[in-house]
């Protein structure tokens, strides 16, 4: 099996420089759900494993993967907890302002929303959540979110990278392009940041994927490091990337593997986030889903001691669960943090929904969800549970509109107000 080669390669030209909590399938916990569900306080643990009723897992089962093309391969399933998070201080952008799940587009086209002069299809797989865009053609692939991104911005999605997991080439280009309508000759563009996951046979140390920044598409590589979460073991994976004006941070799941002061040029006007594809093999493909665009600096400690409450969209969960993704990791810790630092600080913990669904469904699952928040906290952080109410509106009080997906995902956030 070939192992999988990561680098990450920048260019600055002319001026310029993934699920949450071991889900083991406990019969006595799921009894002990049953009752908790009735009330909204009651701890995590106990809440956890009636949602995980129809996702049932054993820690050494295999998950079976099928693309659309009838190939077939068998991943160990890796469920992530938030102690594996310990060390992820990612924070997503305050608004969302693009996202992308492919749930509005229909299976087999190419996604609405997006230009390319490639080719590629949304697809289901099976054994996995949700939707995934293949990409089956050499191209240049661009989600049209917006056309100027500020100095301050996270982008993440998961990668299935390869179908069989033998790992493909894929790459992410944060650029300010000339046109954007005009997707040939990316690559002379005044200011580019390149991002690179690629596949090798090359004998790397065992077991683990190289990974190498570079200043141009000559230079020798600046740094390596060695890390396992871009091979077989882990599939899919959460990708992050988090600008903050010329410096920016590179995360696979819970590892930073990169944090570049200088990487994008001050004077630098990004308007594209792209994925360029030189090549494609039918039997190592990528798929890409559940995209995220967010902007704007949380500023968490003004908006709860100044403003009385702290609106974000950082806080994840699994799909209609109450089950918090251990990608949240940094958006708790930063609340945790606010809470040690304010010791007579209370908060109420408020859950907000989409509008899809029942609207009773959608607000027990607000009130779970905000429970989860406080039973997070609690175990992960030592804050006391005193200190800390729960409540949730359902999809009665919504921010965004609900006809379409960054409405919904910015509709879908948790709230912390401060108590008087």
């Amino acid at each position: 099996m070939k192992k999988i080669f990561l680098f990450i390669s920048l260019f600055v030209l002319v001026q310029a420089q993934g699920q949450i909590l071991k889900k083991i399938a406990d019969k006595a916990k799921q009894k002990a759900e049953e009752k908790a569900n009735k009330k909204a306080d009651e701890s995590i643990e106990k809440k956890k494993s009636d949602e995980d009723t129809n996702n049932k897992t054993t820690e050494n089962k295999n998950t079976e993967v099928k693309d659309t093309t009838g190939k077939n391969e068998t991943t160990p399933a890796q469920p992530a907890s938030l102690k594996v998070y310990s060390k992820y201080d990612f924070v997503p952008g305050e608004k969302v302002i693009g996202f992308e799940d492919f749930s509005t587009g229909n299976i087999g086209d190419f996604p609405a929303g997006w230009n390319t002069n490639g080719s590629g299809e949304i697809v289901t797989i099976e054994g996995k959540e949700g939707r995934w865009l293949v990409i089956t053609k050499p191209g240049v692939y661009l989600p049209e979110f917006t056309d100027k991104y500020p100095d301050d911005f996270t982008f993440e999605f998961d990668l299935l990278h390869g179908v069989p997991t033998t790992g493909a080439t894929l790459n992410i280009v944060l650029g300010e392009l000339t046109n954007t309508n005009a997707l040939q000759g990316w690559n002379t563009s005044p200011h580019i940041l390149r991002i690179g996951f690629h596949n090798t046979s090359s004998n790397q140390k065992e077991g683990a994927v190289s990974s190498e920044i570079r200043k141009s598409s000559t230079s020798q590589p600046a740094n390596q490091i060695y890390t396992e979460l871009l091979s077989d073991k882990y599939n899919p994976v959460h990708v992050s990337i988090w600008r903050q004006k010329e410096r920016v941070r590179v995360y696979v799941n819970q590892e930073k593997l990169w944090d570049i002061p200088r990487a994008i040029s001050a004077e630098a006007k990004l308007n594209a986030i792209f994925f360029p594809v030189f090549s494609t093999d039918e039997n190592s493909r990528n798929y890409i889903g559940n995209l995220r665009l967010a902007i704007g600096a949380p500023d968490t400690r003004k908006k709860i001691m100044e403003q009385n409450k702290w609106v974000t969209h950082g806080i994840l969960f699994d799909v209609n669960k109450a089950t918090i993704k251990p990608e949240s990791y940094g958006t708790l810790k930063e609340m945790a943090n606010v809470l040690k630092e304010y010791t007579d600080l209370k908060v109420k913990i408020v859950g907000h929904t989409d509008a899809d669904g029942k609207d009773t469904d959608n607000l027990d699952l607000s009130k779970r969800r905000a429970a989860s928040v406080k039973a997070a906290l609690a175990k992960e952080f030592g804050i006391e549970e005193s200190r800390m109410e729960t409540d949730g509106k359902g999809e009665s009080e919504p921010i965004d509109k609900n006809d379409n997906p960054a409405g919904k995902a910015n509709n879908r956030r948790v709230e912390f107000i401060k108590i008087q």
